[in-house]
């Protein structure tokens, strides 16, 4: 899962709201290390059995991609956290990769791994587990090698704002693909929230381009070390009805339903989603 802090501490819109302002002083205390550990390594992170989590997520990306239909040359990855999995499929498909988050110390931790520093967490499994799936006789290391080479820049973010990566960003705009993982629901305190926050990230889509978006089904709260951080609780159906009101024709929505021995206490997600939805041409967002 990846999350990014949602606001800026002051001096914004989230002086205003008292729900926002207390997601951004949660977040204060995210540690990416104990987030990785909690669900990126095992039992979560145990990719031997094809009913658990993370080959599930990393099937419907892979899937999504082999139809051909979703490339370009810019994609941005909205709330990356401190992940890179969401990308291992993506990179094949664009040659201008954004990381964003709105955290320091999450983008720190991509840059240990972009830059192959020591002490970078070991992503080697998830990228083995891509290269089997996709079935096209690449290295992990190729794959590996072509992400690290494709992500040109990794960025502040707020989707809590109109402009989500600031006036005057890096990132070539509008892009030709989003891909968020675990980010909207997890720093907003209500549904209307979350559903202006995918309003403002879709404002960095071409009409016509893909987002491919994975969240937390009934989830309430996670942990990320110190940090027990809320959670917006959402249904299918209300995953649905924010797209369809942000301007997208949803192509597919698929759910995974959190099995028991994955229920490890580190938070209390019951499943998760995977949304592929494509931004509507002539539609003012």
């Amino acid at each position: 899962m990846s999350r990014a802090d949602p606001s800026h501490i002051a001096g914004s819109a989230y002086d205003s709201d008292p729900g926002q302002a207390a997601v951004a002083l949660a977040y204060q205390r995210f540690e990416p290390r104990a987030y990785l550990r909690n669900n990126y390594a095992p039992p979560r992170g145990d990719l031997s059995s094809p009913d658990g989590v993370g080959p599930w997520k990393l099937r419907c990306l892979a899937q999504t991609f082999a139809t051909g239909e979703v490339f370009g040359r810019t994609l941005i990855d909205v709330g990356s956290g401190p992940t890179i999995y969401q990308l291992l499929s993506a990179c094949a498909h664009f040659e201008d990769i954004t990381m964003t988050d709105f955290l320091e110390v999450n983008r720190q931790e991509l840059g240990l791994w972009l830059r192959e520093e020591p002490g970078a967490f070991d992503w080697s499994v998830y990228s083995q587990h891509v290269c089997l799936i996709e079935g096209k006789g690449e290295s992990w290391q190729e794959k590996e090698r072509q992400l690290r080479a494709r992500v040109k820049r990794v960025l502040p973010i707020d989707v809590h704002q109109p402009q989500p990566l600031g006036s005057g960003s890096l990132a070539p705009l509008p892009a030709d693909a989003l891909i968020s993982a675990f980010c909207l629901e997890a720093v907003s305190p209500d549904l209307i929230s979350f559903q202006r926050a995918l309003h403002h990230i879709t404002t960095l889509l071409r009409p016509g381009g893909h987002l491919l978006l994975i969240g937390a089904l009934e989830e309430s709260w996670y942990l990320a070390g110190e940090a027990r951080l809320a959670v917006v609780p959402m249904c299918e159906e209300e995953v649905r009805k924010a797209l369809v009101i942000s301007g997208y024709e949803v192509r597919d929505l698929c759910t995974y339903i959190m099995p028991a021995h994955l229920r490890t206490g580190v938070d209390d997600v019951k499943g998760i989603f995977f949304a592929w939805a494509q931004k509507k041409v002539g539609v003012e967002v």
